[in-house]
């Protein structure tokens, strides 16, 4: 397995930020969401990654991705998060969606 630390671990969106941050402190969701966003800064490949073809085409259409990571986070829900490079030196996470189990299997029609 690769290990490599993130650069820095960022939201794809404002909408997506947004949520994270109206989440109370003491919140077990954003507990655990912190706890991935620094497990990601620890080593960027700490998810499973999800094979080419399960990739929904909104998130390549919408964030022009080609690879996706799954995140488990506690009481089943998944945080999704893509790896990029904007500079031959600098590695990212991009978180792009938190979600319970059901919508998970909605957003990846299993």
């Amino acid at each position: 397995m690769f290990r490599k630390p993130a650069d820095g671990v960022v939201f794809a969106d404002d909408k997506i930020e947004g949520a994270f941050n109206s989440l109370r402190e003491d919140d077990w969701l954003k507990r655990a969401i912190q706890r991935a966003i620094d497990d990601l800064k620890i080593n960027v490949f700490c998810g499973e990654r999800i094979p080419k073809k399960q990739i929904p085409k909104e998130y390549i259409q919408k964030h022009g991705i080609d690879n996706l990571w799954r995140y488990s986070l506690p009481n089943a829900w998944r945080l999704i998060y893509s790896v990029i490079a904007p500079s031959n030196v600098e590695i990212l996470a991009v978180i792009l969606e938190y979600f319970n189990h059901k919508n998970y299997e909605r957003r990846f029609r299993y």
